[in-house]
């Protein structure tokens, strides 16, 4: 996995394609699908890698897991349509070399159908492929809470990314949601989804201490959520991750906070840069990502940034980023 190069027109004609046929860009769902798809599913994966090649000897790795519960499981879609500027941002804008991108979605362990769901790192057109493959169940229990506890377990302990391992440089890691995390990881729900037996719960501030060694870790809250008002969730979050909890205006901007949080943890770019940037490429999404990204982005200096060098053998028809 992680080999290719993402190519928007390739995206553009499988959005044709369906808009002629009438499928959906999320036909597993859309289908009645109600079963984890098998690319997707959790139990028994070993760890999802993030690896170096000879195409992409810098990977970074960058992780989006969303909250598919209740009024959240619209933001897929938002992602999926918005795919080509978050690539675009990362790749032409040089955010980052070599980016390696997973999808997950998060729902409730304890009554949901499908708690869990995870793809592969990508690098080109694939990351799509796993969007369409989702279950977007919408389920949730009504308390307030959602498996983010179990989402994190899954990437502190069964994720294998090469840009920690071999530079030291932890990816990133987004999850967007609207709610609280449990207060700890349950040993059964981890056999139940991942098919794992551990001897004891996990505590939740021990599971988010494990995964921040890896994972840059942002929590990002839209506004229009059910509980994006709860001042409660946003302060859970807040203790958790500090400055990392975001509180992010419009959901539609969250592709461009994405970009810029990456680019701004690489250094390749300083906020009122990647402002300028957004506004470059016609995104009207300036005014929420720079309220979201005050906090994060007022101490980063910019070290070094190259755009993506133009291909040579290639077309623009093949490899628009």
């Amino acid at each position: 996995m992680g080999s290719g190069i993402w190519s928007t027109d390739v995206y553009d004609a499988a959005k044709s394609y369906r808009r002629a046929s009438g499928k959906s860009a999320f036909a597993y769902s859309d289908g009645g699908a109600r079963t984890v798809h098998p690319s997707l599913d959790p139990r028994g994966v070993d760890v999802r890698e993030s690896r170096d090649s000879a195409e992409h000897p810098e990977s970074v790795a960058i992780a989006v897991l969303f909250d598919v519960t209740g009024s959240m499981r619209h933001v897929p879609r938002v992602l999926q349509e918005k795919l080509p500027q978050l690539l675009g941002l990362l790749l032409r804008k040089g955010y980052a070399t070599d980016p390696q991108i997973m999808f997950g979605a998060i729902g409730d362990a304890t009554c949901d159908r499908v708690p869990l769901q995870v793809g592969q790192f990508e690098s080109d057109n694939r990351m799509d492929e796993h969007l369409g493959n989702m279950v977007l169940e919408g389920g949730g229990g009504g308390q307030m809470m959602e498996s983010y506890d179990l989402a994190m377990y899954f990437m502190a302990r069964h994720t294998a990314i090469d840009c920690y391992e071999k530079r030291r440089r932890r990816g990133y890691l987004f999850i967007i949601g609207d709610e609280m995390a449990y207060p700890q990881v349950k040993r059964r729900e981890v056999q139940a989804v991942l098919g794992e037996r551990i001897t004891e719960n996990v505590p939740l501030a021990g599971i988010v201490d494990e995964v921040r060694r890896k994972w840059n870790t942002y929590f990002l809250l839209p506004a229009g959520s059910w509980h994006a008002k709860d001042p409660r969730v946003l302060g859970f979050w807040r203790d958790l991750l500090g400055q990392n909890a975001i509180e992010l205006d419009d959901l539609d901007a969250a592709c461009e906070t994405i970009a810029l949080t990456v680019g701004l943890g690489e250094g390749t770019v300083d906020l009122d840069e990647a402002l300028d940037d957004l506004r470059d490429i016609g995104s009207d999404a300036a005014a929420t990502v720079s309220k979201a990204l005050v906090r994060i982005g007022a101490n980063r200096a910019r070290r070094t940034r190259s755009a993506l060098p133009a291909r040579t053998g290639t077309t623009d028809r093949v490899t628009r980023l």
